[in-house]
């Protein structure tokens, strides 16, 4: 038997950028920052935080398109999916993002939070580019 599910709930670090593939179905990008919080052996409270790439596809891709935005929260639970393709460099990149099967959104609408998101590495972003993306 196997498994492969991903569930977190966190915030959206971006708007979502919805597109079309050739075939013209519409796929759609957000990353959602988590926030992992304990104590350390001194007593001090530490925080990290944890950024997801997040594909919707569809109809899910339309509405995630359409009902969310930067600072939202939002339950997302899908499949961990690795995709590689070889940059216009030459060097093949990788990218791990989850492929959303289902989305709640867990505040009201316009009720963005915008100073609870931590601001998403720029390295990450730049990264890759949309003429490296195959499709």
């Amino acid at each position: 038997m196997n498994l492969n599910k991903a569930m977190i709930i966190g915030n959206l670090t971006r708007d979502p950028e919805l597109r079309s593939t050739p075939g013209g179905q519409s796929v759609c990008s957000f990353g959602v920052a988590t926030n992992q919080v304990w104590t350390d052996q001194q007593g001090q409270r530490q925080e990290r935080a944890e950024f997801h790439n997040v594909v919707a596809w569809g109809k899910l891709a339309e509405i995630c398109s359409q009902y969310l935005g930067k600072g939202r929260k939002v339950y997302i639970e899908g499949r961990l999916q690795t995709r590689d393709w070889e940059g216009q460099d030459g060097v093949k990149r990788y990218r791990t993002e989850i492929i959303c099967e289902n989305m709640i959104m867990l505040d009201r609408a316009g009720a963005k939070s915008e100073g609870n998101v931590p601001e998403e590495p720029a390295g990450d972003s730049e990264e890759i580019k949309k003429e490296d993306i195959p499709f």
